[in-house]
């Protein structure tokens, strides 16, 4: 049986990457599971593969809990479909969103075929490296309801500024009337100082 070697990369995050060896037999679904035992993420989280050319330009996609839209275009399954069904060159390549919610976008490259080891078990972690980042929750990014923000984008902003000319001129005069008399008191301290010294 031929063993796929993937490299799972998060797009954002170059230097994390995972090498995964997969059975040609195994599922989507086997590899999605697969690669969030070495992320530490939920596997129960609508995900997506998508086929992909050289410039990771998105094909056809295999979805996991797809939505009742996608359902209805009979998106395919990632739990019915094979890895081998859309391997056709030695260098394939897939491109995964996993959680739809709040999304982490993943290159996945094929980058060997190798035997069948006797006595190893499949699939298997070939190399971990870089620090994978922590999820993003609800809770470190609250999500306002839509009145919410409707009422904030209404609110007049005039009281942020001073809009009319003549309270701008008052200002300016008080300025003038200020600096006036701050140079004679300037130049009799001055010339008090010259008295002492």
């Amino acid at each position: 049986m031929a063993i796929y070697r993937f490299r799972v990369t998060f797009e954002d995050y170059e230097d994390v990457y995972r090498e995964i060896d997969m059975p040609s037999k195994s599922t989507f679904l086997d590899m999605h599971e697969e690669i969030h035992k070495t992320t530490g993420y939920a596997t129960d989280t609508s995900s997506s593969f998508y086929v992909s050319n050289d410039q990771w330009k998105k094909g056809t996609e295999i979805a996991f809990k797809p939505t009742q839209r996608k359902k209805e275009a009979e998106v395919l399954l990632m739990e019915n479909i094979r890895l081998s069904k859309f391997i056709d060159d030695p260098h394939q390549k897939f491109y995964y969103v996993y959680n739809f919610d709040r999304p982490y976008d993943f290159q996945v490259e094929l980058i060997k075929i190798l035997k069948e080891e006797a006595g190893k078990e499949y699939p298997a972690l070939f190399k971990s490296v870089g620090q994978v980042p922590k999820t993003m929750t609800a809770a470190n990014f609250p999500v306002s309801d839509a009145v919410e923000e409707d009422e904030f984008v209404e609110e007049d902003d005039t009281q942020y500024g001073v809009d009319d000319e003549d309270e701008l001129d008052g200002f300016d005069s008080e300025d003038e009337d200020e600096e006036g008399e701050g140079e004679e008191e300037r130049e009799g301290s001055s010339n008090g100082y010259e008295d002492e010294y």
